[in-house]
């Protein structure tokens, strides 16, 4: 195991007021790649933890340049990302309704999180759920505006279904 794998007591790291560097390869986490096919690229970033109002508490700083494959095209693309998170560690659910509103609640069960884990919650909610390039980028060329069939008439499948239901 990697040491951005490996679950972490934060409990230990928040009283410590440990930091935490890594690098982490995206093509390695479990998480993001069985949601995001293709996904590759590294991450590099920065943990600190603290103990805040009595909880553990993490202030997570990342970028990198993250390739996804277009779903239009289905070619390769790069997208930047850069992020600084505040996140709140809870042992279950129920704690969430104490954690501040600066603070983003994630759940760390037995009072272990791994970074990784952390960083997949981060790039769920940063990575378009479909990656597309922007069409003016993309190898795949819209059909003309009016266009249908290779005949130029659009296929209408139903046109008659009303003429069928009246009898």
């Amino acid at each position: 195991m990697t040491p951005w794998s490996e679950p972490l007591e934060v409990d230990r790291l928040a009283d410590g007021g440990a930091d935490v560097d890594f690098t982490i390869p995206l093509a390695e986490l479990a998480g993001l790649r069985s949601l995001r096919a293709g996904v590759a690229g590294d991450l590099q970033g920065h943990a600190h933890f603290a103990r805040e109002q009595g909880m553990p508490v993490a202030d997570l700083a990342f970028s990198g340049t993250v390739r996804l494959q277009c779903q239009r095209c289905l070619q390769p693309m790069e997208r930047s990302v850069e992020r600084v998170s505040r996140i709140a560690l809870i042992a279950s659910e129920e704690e969430a309704a104490r954690v501040p509103p600066e603070r983003e609640p994630v759940l760390a069960p037995g009072g272990r999180i791994g970074v990784g884990e952390l960083l997949t919650e981060e790039l769920l909610l940063l990575l378009p759920i479909v990656p597309l390039h922007e069409e003016r980028e993309c190898a795949s060329k819209p059909a003309p505006a009016g266009r249908g069939a290779a005949g130029g008439e659009t296929h209408r499948p139903f046109a008659n279904l009303a003429d069928l239901l009246k009898r």
